[in-house]
């Protein structure tokens, strides 16, 4: 059985790694570490929960000599949440090596303080893109130009955050024989002159995607049709007992109409999303990893940027619009030897999505909402042979999206697409409008009992 003695760490690491309870590396750290080891360029494609953050943070740590007084490694994330997460992995290895600096460099913090503490260079430098240009090279307080080793995290929502600029601009001044690890859930076009740009022959390290997302999890497709989809949430949770539930919508006004609905309703949420200041976003994940929520509303950042210890299930209040983006949030739960339940809200604009995921080896489960309780609907496929009757909705698209006079090759294709796209605005008003609906009518339901209440006190 392979176990971490093969890669012949450092002592302090060594002690680390029985510290934080380790037995055996996963597939990415088997794979990657020994490449690292010999200093290739690596880009490492596999989903949250592998085991990617110390597949390159053991290596780092067994080449850092605390000997030098300088900066011999930088690790970008994209976001604020996710560089804490990695330096707080970091942090442990200074348990056993108290000369190990390690320093992060993120947005939301007192920038002169930080610029000040750089006086005494740290040896492991982990950040954010923006953060770490604006220091290195706009303030010229970050020395980084010493380091060996650079990675970049989550690349994948580097280059959708719009960081890539940035980047280019720091790695343009590091060294030539630069050292470049790239770990990301998927490696977009868009991304590949980048790395063509800055690597040498890496070597491409690759993981079952299907296997990781879907492996302890099942997955169940709740029909909701004209059911209000508010209405099913609460059903949902009044079903299950979760340790932690994330409840996924697509927009961050969604986030936060959810979340402010089910608070007015008395339960006690946690919410994280990208309009939240960082000081709210700081103090809502110590709160969340203190255990004061048990459910979590958020925009898809929380599957990819934020590590949540203990999720049992997920429940998404819609399909995402990428497939991607589904598998990351399923792969939030059933993590390690845990099991874990995915519930999806379903109608048949989402049919080609699920039909995709299905290709991943996802298996999904149809089931319907009686008495409160979950019961079988079916196969999907024996359902999907009935003809579909448009709703009122769909027809009112349609009439919408117009069929042109004069027709070009691939029309169909994308009046298809402009007709799902206005469906899923369509939809998403409806689900806002019916939050807002609900939540007048506890509002006057409330003044009505409050009125009784002074009168009664007459």
């Amino acid at each position: 059985m392979p176990n971490f003695n093969q890669f012949s760490f450092k002592e302090y690491i060594n002690k680390t790694i029985e510290h934080i309870n380790f037995n055996k590396p996963t597939e990415i750290q088997e794979k990657v570490i020994p490449l690292v080891k010999k200093r290739r360029d690596v880009v490492g494609i596999s989903q949250t929960g592998t085991g990617k953050t110390h597949a390159f943070l053991l290596p780092i740590m067994d080449r850092i000599d605390t000997n030098k007084e300088c900066i011999q490694a930088v690790v970008a994330a994209p976001t604020r949440e996710l560089a804490m997460q990695i330096y707080q992995n970091a942090k442990e290895f200074r348990r056993f090596n108290k000369d190990l600096r390690v320093s992060l460099i993120i947005g939301g913090s007192d920038k002169q303080k930080t610029i000040t503490k750089l006086n005494n260079q740290p040896h492991i430098i982990i950040g954010t893109p923006g953060r770490i240009k604006d220091l290195a090279i706009d303030e010229n307080a970050l020395k980084i130009t010493t380091a060996d080793i650079f990675v970049i995290d989550e690349a994948d929502m580097t280059l959708e955050f719009g960081y890539i600029e940035d980047l280019d601009i720091v790695l343009g001044k590091m060294k030539e024989n630069l050292q470049m690890l790239v770990f990301s859930a998927t490696i977009p076009e868009a991304m590949k002159p980048f790395l063509r740009k800055y690597m040498k022959n890496p070597e491409m390290v690759t993981i079952n995607q299907s296997m990781t997302s879907s492996a302890n999890v099942k997955h169940y497709l709740i029909p909701t049709k004209h059911r209000d989809r508010y209405d099913v949430l609460k059903t949902i949770m009044g079903m299950i007992d979760p340790y932690i539930c994330i409840i996924f919508a697509n927009k961050r006004t969604e986030v936060t109409a959810i979340a402010k609905a089910l608070r007015e309703d008395g339960y006690r949420i946690g919410e994280i999303h990208g309009d939240l200041e960082p000081r709210e976003r700081k103090q809502m994940m110590r709160r969340i990893h203190n255990n004061e929520y048990q459910y979590i509303v958020a925009t898809d950042i929380a599957a990819r940027g934020i590590d949540i210890d203990g999720v049992s299930h997920v429940i998404n209040m819609e399909f995402p619009t990428e497939r991607d983006f589904y598998i990351h949030r399923s792969g939030r739960c059933g993590r390690g030897k845990y099991t874990g339940e995915c519930f999806s809200m379903y109608d048949t604009s989402n049919q080609e999505m699920v039909e995709s995921l299905e290709k991943k080896h996802i298996h999904f489960e149809m089931k319907q909402i009686k008495g409160g309780k979950l019961v079988d609907a079916g196969e999907r496929d024996k359902r999907n042979k009935r003809v579909h009757e448009p709703t009122e909705l769909e027809k009112e698209v349609q009439k919408i999206i117009k069929k042109p006079k004069k027709v070009k090759p691939g029309y169909k294709k994308k009046r298809k697409r402009e007709i799902e796209k206005l469906y899923r605005k369509q939809k998403r008003q409806i689900i806002q409008q019916d939050i807002r609906r609900q939540r007048k009518e506890r509002y006057k339901k409330a003044q009505i009992e409050k009125r009784k209440a002074e009168e009664g006190n007459w």
